[in-house]
């Protein structure tokens, strides 16, 4: 989905540089080397290197957790970010961290019938300063106790303006009650908002490669035209 939303905005005339952050698809290093500020500097990197070859305004665009870390990014006045380009960002991380420690307990069920271990004992282990695996990755404490401490409710992105976009099992249906309570938060600090529930599968879950043509139209059709 990402890769097809690139291509459709650079047909569109937009310059887009997509990236791996370290530990991450086809980056250097491993997973469990990864942590929020080397994260943070890789989209630091990514920014410097298109303002040496694009000018023009300056969006970044991010899903789940990587939407996270651009508001978290964004902060930052002086990197004079435009757009916030968001896919169903992580509002709590602290609940996307229970959410996938309860990865490794579904696995273990699924080998022995039952979990070993129970998510207290997961989170016992982190603190203790123990790595875990997870669904074969390798989750660093420091990058876990950094993601349990980000909170979209306080943290007010330097941006001029957000669009956020969450998929929804059926059309129609509103934003979640605590994405919608972030814009309002936002607007009232003066950001130019908007959010959209667009119907579709969570492709980010989905065990086959799936697409959401309506999530890749409505993001097209968000940005303002390229200079």
């Amino acid at each position: 989905m990402a890769a097809l939303q690139s291509r459709r905005l650079a047909g569109e005339g937009y310059s887009v540089l997509q990236i791996d952050l370290h530990g991450c698809g086809d980056s250097s290093g491993e997973f469990v080397d990864a942590r929020w500020e080397s994260w943070s500097s890789d989209v630091r990197a990514a920014m410097q290197w298109l303002k040496q070859r694009v000018d023009g305004p300056l969006s970044l665009w991010g899903l789940r957790l990587g939407a996270t870390l651009a508001c978290d990014v964004a902060r930052d006045r002086g990197l004079e970010i435009d757009q916030l380009l968001l896919w169903q960002p992580v509002v709590e991380g602290g609940q996307f961290l229970s959410q996938f420690l309860r990865t490794r307990l579904a696995g273990e069920m699924l080998a022995g019938g039952a979990a070993t271990s129970a998510l207290g004992e997961l989170r016992k282990q982190l603190a203790e300063g123990r790595s875990l695996e997870i669904a074969g990755y390798e989750l660093h404490p420091a990058m876990a106790s950094a993601i349990e401490r980000m909170a979209l409710s306080a943290t007010v992105p330097a941006a001029r303006r957000v669009r956020w976009c969450e998929l929804a099992a059926e059309p129609g249906l509103p934003l979640r009650p605590a994405s919608r309570r972030v814009l309002d938060m936002w607007q009232a600090r003066g950001l130019e908002v908007s959010g959209t529930s667009i119907a579709g599968e969570p492709f980010w879950a989905t065990i086959e490669i799936s697409e959401c043509e309506a999530l890749l139209a409505a993001t097209t059709g968000a940005m303002e035209p390229p200079n």
